[in-house]
């Protein structure tokens, strides 16, 4: 009875339902059986779909709202049937005919397995359900788009939330270009004070602004949100219901004028829900060039809440959201020269196995983090695309002085430089 209690202990879990079938209920073990080999293909045709292109395919179809719930759904049923085939597994035990040790043993082996392995299934439905939920809320669009002339290029702003701030005056404005193939990517930043922008020829700006936006330092690019929200979001009607708002449209159509690029989509990053995403990773790693004051508005600094020493530093969210914000004793393009440090040192921390060994609290993070009209059918293709760039790296292009200048700029130059940063990558 010992040995017959083992194996069907052992049996229970490594082939749920097989116990059932030697000495129980053989329709149950049937039923079990039935399950757990689906489910055993499921997991292997994922593997299958995560092997071609990196995971292209799975990240495209596991991104499907349908598909997640579907399978959250299953994973749920599947721990449910599991318990009960664990009860069952009890009872065929006949605990009563052991001696009184190995009775106790096998109670509790079977209902450590038992809960276990339920307890793991409910994890992993609460994954697929996070999953869910946040494609859901981020990703609404639905729909594909072709390259330009071989590129994906994604606009990215970052804003500093509050009641009267948040993406009214993007603080970081530029363009994450990739290669549709080779994924080799470009990160053009675009200073917040550059003047005299223009809009491309469809945008319903050109009646309002025809020579542009010219208006001496208060028209800089990044006001074109705070006055289109303002006074012209009427000239956009359609925004809202395209996953955008006309301030980002407006601020869209200047930037494609500046680079001469199409911008496919937009991600807009709120910079105080930036801080819940990097402690949801545990932190990043920065090698910080020069001491940075914590706020601090003062000339004499007496107002300074702490300090960001020099040296390389392991960052919190607060620290690393200072970092890329601080502005006091230092110039703009210094402070961009520090967002895009962090930015990299989030990707770099942003690897797969974190990722999933923190799902739940980086897609709580993410939720808050970040709005976007990239469609959630172009998720297979961007996963595929940001593998790659994550290999290779990301190259920087600041458009800064002195290389231009931000009063007077040479855009015919910004843009030739744009695209000599693209041949140079081959």
């Amino acid at each position: 009875m010992r040995k017959r209690a083992w194996w069907l202990l052992a049996l229970s879990f490594l082939v749920p339902g097989s116990a059932q079938l030697l000495a129980g209920n053989r329709r149950i073990g049937r039923v079990a059986l039935v399950a757990t080999f689906a489910l055993w293909a499921f997991v292997i045709l994922g593997v299958l779909l995560a092997l071609p292109f990196g995971g292209q395919w799975l990240a495209a179809i596991a991104t499907q709202g349908w598909f997640m719930s579907s399978v959250t759904a299953l994973l749920v049923g599947y721990a449910i049937f599991y318990a009960l085939i664990a009860l069952d597994t009890l009872r065929i035990l006949q605990v009563g005919r052991l001696f009184p040790l190995d009775r106790w043993l096998a109670v509790v082996v079977l209902a450590v397995l038992g809960i276990g392995v339920s307890s793991g299934f409910g994890a992993a439905a609460n994954v697929t359900g996070s999953v869910s939920s946040l494609v859901h809320h981020m990703f609404a669009q639905k729909g594909t788009y072709a390259p330009d002339h071989g590129r994906y290029n994604v606009l990215l702003l970052g804003a500093d939330s509050g009641k009267d701030r948040f993406g009214i005056r993007p603080d970081s404005i530029s363009v994450i270009s990739i290669d549709s193939v080779t994924g080799q990517a470009v990160n053009i930043g675009i200073p917040r004070n550059m003047q005299k922008v223009q809009f491309v020829k469809d945008s319903p700006l050109r009646k309002v602004f025809p020579n542009g936006w010219r208006c001496g330092d208060t028209c800089l690019i990044n006001a074109i949100y705070k006055t289109v929200t303002d006074n012209y979001a009427q000239l956009y009607p359609n925004a809202e219901a395209q996953g955008s708002t006309p301030g980002v449209e407006a601020t869209k159509e200047a930037v494609e004028w500046v680079t001469g690029l199409h911008i496919h989509s937009y991600v807009m990053v709120d910079m105080a829900a930036f801080a819940g995403l990097v402690d949801a990773l545990g932190g990043v790693d920065i090698n910080v060039k020069e001491r940075l004051p914590i706020g601090g508005q003062k000339e004499d600094l007496s107002d300074v809440k702490g300090w960001i020493e020099a040296g390389r530093q392991h960052m919190d969210g607060y620290h690393a959201l200072w970092y890329a914000r601080s502005r006091h004793s230092t110039t703009d393009y210094d402070r961009m020269r520090r967002q895009r440090e962090v930015e990299q040192a989030l990707l770099d921390q942003a690897g797969p196995v974190n990722i999933a060994l923190r799902f739940n609290s980086v897609a709580g993070a993410a939720d808050k983090l970040v709005k976007t009209n990239i469609p959630s059918d172009m998720i297979g293709t961007y996963f595929n695309l940001a593998l790659k760039a994550k290999k290779l790296g990301i190259k920087p292009l600041e458009l800064v002085p002195p290389r231009f200048d931000m009063v007077y700029p040479d855009f015919k130059a910004i843009r030739s430089t744009i695209q000599a940063a693209f041949e140079a990558q081959g």
